[in-house]
């Protein structure tokens, strides 16, 4: 790992100092209930953000005794059992993490009835982290490609990246990530206060909070580089230099990871922030961090264990998931290692995990391997990850490293700005459709799992799955309507296909106006033209700037039916009824769908209140004066 001189002996300073922190042995206390709670799920304002309970409520989540806070008289009959120190609590898993020497404490805190079990972490010397072990190189190893002018950024060198996974066509539409928030948990966040990377974020309140959890304070912002480094590829907005996948969207920084030593506890912390997390309110949590074994080599995992139900922060991941949350997780960087599968939490079932690629798309050695030991795929899809653009720990400016590390948060920034194009669809929907547009999609491997994921794809994904869409044959005219989200760059074609056609032409083009939301279109098409039963086919296609296009649905009327046809050439007011006498239509009434046509020598004012002469159904008025004049309470076309 590359590290700039002046912060060698910071973090060498802080290597011993936390190495001599650990000297007292701790304990995983798990318990049975959540008894005697001065908390009820009847008022969940009182242990949950108001948009935490809005993210349950939008997705149909029920809130229950997981998201009850531990019972605070459990944790202070613990914390009065001796001389005991509790260093974290989960409330999703029910389970207290304390420090003690006191045998007799111990004792005590076996003998409590709400108590299931005690597990020993092992004491260990600290040793450097492998988990965000990645590489960092001065200069990139391939060139940029060239990027479009009519970008919304212009994304400097940052550029390849986003590229890859087409997260531009997401900010030519708008879509940035405003509105959505995000948790990044990780090693630290290292001068994130005074980079000019994050001057944008910083300066429009895009920093919603920050916790360290290894040191039990708010300050993240004087520990280990990697967290920032991360946090740059998504967050920069530097144009013309360095722009992230979603520059927009708003922020918790939290520190879990203790980059110095390895010991199971930083599972717990990580459990801990995805709660805190949760109660915040955000959408996506974000992780570049894995754990396999541990110093002293006490509950280390192993292959078998990464099945997604082992692993404390696994099970808590798939809980995140369960609330609503959209987890992004590394796969790790393991790949050319004795241990070269997958870690966890990337084996949780419900989790979008991320390997890496090159800007060839072919995969970075260094990637870990999937599946997981159940057999899942994983990953579940790529992104680069081989001379990634991130941020340099003093300049802010752009510099080049290699690591799942950086793969991951650039797809979670991608999510995100997809997410907010279609909030109406839960975590699990954003994920499947991630995988569906990825490159590999019918023939995942163990490396890239799905491949390389297309957000143009996975745009056009939702809008299908969104759409609905009707074609009712009423008469000699056929209703088409349909409805899908689209706003003022995009618009439909609805193309027809008569027996006596090879291919199919436009009949009418429908613009959009607006925002991006849910829109109703309508369209009659009169088929009175055509004499004998016959096969008519239809198709919608949906096209988006000069992007992209194509087809939502399509579908075919067998047209067996004859219009009633009338014609009138008379003068006058039709409400007289002399003047119905020398035309064929009947004075008393007209079938639904009939068909009126009008003399085109017809010169005269023509006064039509036609609503006394059909009971229900639409008429269709062809070669009408242009002083006719309309009334009544039908819907009727002018053709």
């Amino acid at each position: 790992m590359f590290i700039k001189r002046s912060l060698f002996f910071f973090f060498l300073l802080m290597f011993y100092y936390q190495a001599s922190s650990f000297a007292q042995t701790r304990y995983i206390i798990k318990l049975r209930d959540k008894g005697n709670n001065s908390f009820s799920l009847n008022a969940p304002e009182q242990f949950l953000s108001q948009r935490s309970i809005d993210r349950r409520n939008a997705y149909g989540i029920s809130i229950d005794s997981t998201d009850l806070p531990v019972t605070s008289s459990y944790l202070d009959s613990i914390r009065m059992s001796g001389n005991v120190s509790v260093l974290n609590v989960s409330k999703w898993l029910n389970l207290v993490c304390i420090k003690t020497l006191d045998a007799a404490a111990l004792t005590k805190i076996n003998s409590f009835p709400f108590v299931i079990s005690s597990t020993p972490f092992a004491a260990r010397a600290a040793r450097p982290s492998s988990k965000t072990n990645t590489e960092l190189t001065e200069q990139m190893d391939v060139a940029l490609s060239t990027q479009n002018l009519n970008d919304y950024y212009n994304y400097g060198q940052a550029y390849n990246q986003i590229h890859l996974n087409n997260g531009e066509f997401l900010h030519n539409l708008g879509f940035l990530g405003a509105e959505m928030q995000m948790a990044i948990i990780d090693a630290g966040f290292f001068h994130y206060k005074t980079l000019a990377t994050f001057d944008s974020v910083r300066n429009n309140d895009q920093i919603l909070g920050t916790w360290d959890f290894v040191n039990n304070e708010e300050s993240v912002n004087e520990d280990y580089l990697h967290g920032m480094q991360c946090f740059s590829t998504i967050a920069a907005n530097l144009p013309g230099t360095f722009v992230g996948t979603a520059p927009k969207a708003a922020y918790y920084l939290y520190r879990s990871e203790d980059a110095a030593s390895e010991t199971a506890i930083e599972e717990l912390n990580w459990v801990a922030a995805a709660e805190k997390a949760d109660s915040a309110g955000v959408n996506i949590i974000s992780s570049s961090l894995g754990y396999t074994t541990f110093d002293g080599n006490l509950l280390n995992h192993t292959y078998a264990d990464m099945n997604g139900d082992i692993s404390i922060c696994a099970k808590a991941t798939d809980i995140a998931a369960k609330k609503g949350i959209l987890a992004v997780i590394a796969i790790g960087n393991d790949g050319q290692r004795g241990w070269h599968y997958l870690s966890t939490p990337s084996d949780a079932d419900s989790c979008l995990t991320v390997g890496a690629v090159d800007i060839n798309r072919q995969v970075a050695a260094f990637s870990s391997y999937g599946p997981s030991s159940d057999g899942q795929i994983k990953p579940d899809i790529a992104a680069l990850g081989l001379s990634a653009t991130i941020a340099n720990s003093v300049t802010g400016l752009p510099e080049f490293g290699n690591g799942t590390s950086f793969a991951t948060p650039i797809v979670a920034g991608i999510a995100t700005c997809l997410w907010q194009a279609f909030p109406e669809v839960n975590n699990m929907a954003i994920i499947d459709v991630l995988r569906r547009s990825a490159d590999r999609y019918t023939t995942p491997d163990n490396r890239t799992g799905y491949g390389i994921t297309d957000a143009k794809k996975a745009f056009v994904g939702l809008i299908k799955q969104l759409h609905t869409q009707q074609v009712m044959h009423n008469k000699c005219a056929v209703n088409i309507s349909w409805t899908a989200k689209a706003s003022n760059n995009m618009s439909f074609d609805i193309e027809r296909k008569l027996p006596t056609e090879i291919s199919y032409s436009t009949i009418i083009t429908k613009n959009v106006s607006g925002t991006f939301s849910s829109k109703q279109f309508n369209f009659k098409d009169d088929l009175s033209f055509i004499d004998i039963p016959s096969l008519v086919k239809y198709r919608i296609k949906m096209t988006i700037g000069t992007d992209t296009s194509f087809y939502l649905d399509s579908a075919s009327i067998n047209y067996t039916e004859q219009c009633d046809t009338y014609i009138f050439t008379g003068d006058g007011n039709w409400d007289v009824a002399a003047n119905w006498s020398n035309n064929t239509i009947p004075p008393d009434s007209l079938p639904a769908g009939s068909k009126i046509i009008i003399d085109p020598l017809f010169n005269g004012k023509c006064i039509l209140n036609i609503s006394q002469y059909v009971s229900s159904g639409s008429i269709l008025i062809v070669n009408a004066s242009k002083d006719l004049i309309i009334e009544g309470d039908l819907k009727i076309e002018d053709d």
